[in-house]
């Protein structure tokens, strides 16, 4: 009671894109369990801007920084708000979060569940039968007769044991399951009539259901921690402990539309009962291994994604989903359904854009600097179109923290000597620099082999990395992406936030290159990607550089998939070569010689990528972590997929939860940090450097 006392003050309130962040008058009216806002203090004598009930409240903290807090209402309306600092977050989060329990508790004080009769939404008749019928002034509460078992008098809690919270899990696998079922009914129930959907008791009774689970869960997970500290002394770093999570997301509690399949807890396969258990011990080593090229074989899939299928059926899921977005939402953490997913996780669609390896290595064979840039353009934009497959709009798997792809392409050397990919004829022997000999002294190889990696280095912010080299013709490149999604209208937009060095070890010359944006149009219809933005490649040695725009469709008339450059002389701002056409079709290169030369995109010939096989591959890798939700997709059992999706996400926030308690960071395998960016731990340069180095020491 002593922190029942009424507090105000300025907050920063979220209200559109447009208008973003702010500042109001905040009253937190404990009497009436009401938060008012006001446009300023002066105008607190004035009728409130905004007022929220708090009884059935959720206040949550966000962890996107230490200041923004979320106040969910029963009713289904939410403020987005952000004190001055973490201390001023904490004290509003607890007086709210104080008021709203004081407020709750009542509405169950003084709505008794009724003794004379009972009421199922799972059994319920039609609108005008006697289990429907009720008072109005009767709340949904007294439709719910709660069970309350009471220890005799002066019979203490025993304490429980450590074998016992097999039973506790199993107690609270039932206990989710009846509240999933309890949502479901719910939201099952007609928009109009005596009992709707949209009732406000039912409303509250969903969001309060919400939040004691959240509570039992958080219990539970103190127990297991107790327990682990118990048997092993102390947490030792890298230990993951499993507990329950909200199977469903916050915003389904407070909104309304498809009724969603929430299969029983029991009913799980046992791949998923496996993919949520404890971590094995070799899941925890993070030590870089070296992966031998000779154990990949040829890559026979081929999922391509120009198939509807379960998008044109789950359209009402589409539409449910897009009433709880608002404009320029950030979706890094929206949980999207899982029909919309290709069957391949983003750190292989990276490795996708490499599918020209010959148009790779052949950028280190051109003589001059403006040759090679020029090369590099062409390679550049030739790469995107492979890297989508399909043309339906499609999203990739999100990697977990942790998670890697590996593969390799082997390109015949008389292929890249041919058929450079360039106007510019190719080399005779005598011009190419022999290279092809292993650094071990093996025997010379009729291919050249590039080799891939990619790890997702972290998961808030999402950000990847990866990295492939030619050892042969001693050139790399080194790159990390944080995808940034957003939700705008029809539209999602997704912003590659980046930078990427290709590194020609030959010529001393590195390329620095950004991503272009991504877009996912007609979401209701048939989706399809654009890209848009404007890239840079610069080469500050050669002072070289080129500007590509890729250019989205205008409202009315233009094409689609346009894109446009040009590469320079920054010294002359000399124009030496233009390009246009679409990126996924047909490019036209105009060179300064007055030569103009037509790519065909769908004509070139894609190298298959070499993959190790599944029982070859780590517990992280990329198609053995995902290949339950990939098999459920190509058996088109979504519910199945979205099962195996969700137990590895919640492994992921169980683990991401544990180190946060523990202080224990995160160490990744194959990329270090450096400054802003992600730099691969044993890059070519340092590999060439030290072999030239001991070469010189041995002379």
């Amino acid at each position: 009671s002593d922190h029942m006392e009424n507090i105000y003050g300025y907050l920063m309130k979220y209200t559109n894109l447009v208008t973003g962040w702010q500042y109001r008058f905040f009253v937190l009216n404990n009497d009436a369990g009401l938060l008012e806002y006001f446009v300023n203090e002066q105008s607190r004598h004035l009728k409130p801007r905004g007022t929220l009930q708090l009884a059935g409240a959720v206040i949550s903290p966000s962890d996107e920084d230490s200041h923004t807090f979320t106040v969910n209402a029963a009713s289904g309306e939410q403020y987005k708000l952000r004190a001055t600092d973490a201390k001023e977050r904490q004290h509003w989060v607890s007086r709210l979060q104080i008021c709203t329990q004081h407020h709750t508790e009542a509405i169950g004080k003084n709505n008794p569940p009724l003794k004379s009769r009972s009421f199922s939404l799972a059994s319920q008749g039609s609108a005008n039968s006697p289990g429907v019928q009720r008072r109005p002034s009767q709340n949904a509460v007294s439709f719910f007769s709660v069970g309350h078992h009471r220890l005799p008098a002066g019979k203490r809690v025993p304490i429980v044991q450590p074998d016992h919270l097999v039973d506790v899990r199993e107690m609270m696998s039932q206990a989710e399951g009846q509240q999933r079922d309890l949502i479901r009914s719910i939201e099952c129930l007609p928009v109009s009539g005596h009992l709707t959907s949209l009732d406000q008791d039912l409303l509250m009774l969903k969001a309060t259901s919400m939040a004691t689970m959240n509570c039992l869960n958080d219990c539970f997970h103190i127990l297991q921690l107790q327990h682990a500290s118990q048997q092993k002394g102390s947490l030792p770093a890298g230990t993951t402990i499993s507990w329950l999570e909200p199977k469903i997301s916050l915003a389904n509690h407070f909104k309304n539309g498809a009724a969603q399949n929430f299969p029983a807890e029991i009913n799980k396969p046992a791949s998923v009962r496996e993919e949520q258990s404890i971590a094995e011990p070799c899941e925890l080593t993070r030590e870089p291994e070296e992966i031998n090229p000779d154990e990949e074989l040829e890559d026979i899939c081929d999922d391509k994604e120009d198939d509807l299928g379960a998008v044109e059926e789950q359209r009402s899921v589409i539409l449910h989903l897009l009433s709880q977005l608002k404009l320029g939402m950030d979706l890094t953490r929206v949980v999207l359904p899982t029909f919309i997913l290709e069957k391949r996780s983003l750190l292989e669609m990276y490795a996708d854009f490499m599918s020209h390896p010959d148009l790779f290595i052949a950028i280190t064979n051109g003589t001059t600097a403006e040759e090679r840039m020029i090369r590099f353009v062409e390679y550049y934009l030739t790469s995107f179109h492979e890297g989508r497959k399909g043309a339906i709009a499609k999203k990739p798997y999100n990697p977990i923290i942790g998670e890697t792809f590996h593969c390799s392409w082997r390109m015949p050397k008389s292929d890249v000597a041919a058929d450079a990919g360039s106007n510019f004829p190719a080399h005779s022997p005598s011009e190419q620099v022999n290279l092809s000999k292993d650094v071990e002294g093996q025997a010379e190889l009729d291919y050249y082999t590039v080799k891939f990696v990619a790890e997702q280095v972290s998961h808030h912010p999402p950000v990847s990395g990866f990295y492939a080299e030619c050892v042969e013709r001693k050139m790399c490149v080194n790159a990390h992406v944080w995808t940034k999604s957003k939700f705008l209208g029809m539209s999602i937009g997704v912003t590659m936030v980046g930078e990427g060095i290709l590194s020609l070890l030959e010529h001393g010359e590195e390329y620095t290159f950004s991503l272009p944006c991504a877009y996912a149009r007609s979401i209701l219809t048939v989706p399809w990607v654009e890209l848009g933005g404007k890239v840079n490649i610069n080469c500050a040695k050669t002072g070289y550089s080129a500007s590509i725009n890729f250019h989205t469709k205008p409202f009315y008339g233009g094409k689609l998939h346009r894109v446009t450059g040009e590469v320079k002389q920054n010294a002359t701002n000399t124009v030496v070569c233009r390009v246009q056409g679409e990126w996924n079709s047909v490019l036209e290169f105009t060179y300064s010689n007055g030569e103009t030369k037509y790519v065909d995109l769908t004509k070139l010939t894609v190298t298959r990528k070499r993959v190790r096989p599944l029982e070859k591959q780590g517990p992280f890798e990329s198609r053995r972590l995902w290949q339950h939700v990939t098999e459920s997709l190509r058996d088109g059992d979504i519910d199945k997929a979205t099962e195996h999706k969700r137990a590895l996400e919640e492994r992921q926030r169980n683990e991401e939860r544990l180190r946060a308690e523990t202080e224990t960071p995160w160490c990744t395998k194959y990329f270090l940090k450096d400054g802003d960016g992600w730099v691969y731990h044993k890059p070519l340069w340092k590999t060439v450097s030290a072999a030239q180095t001991q070469q010189m020491d041995t002379n």
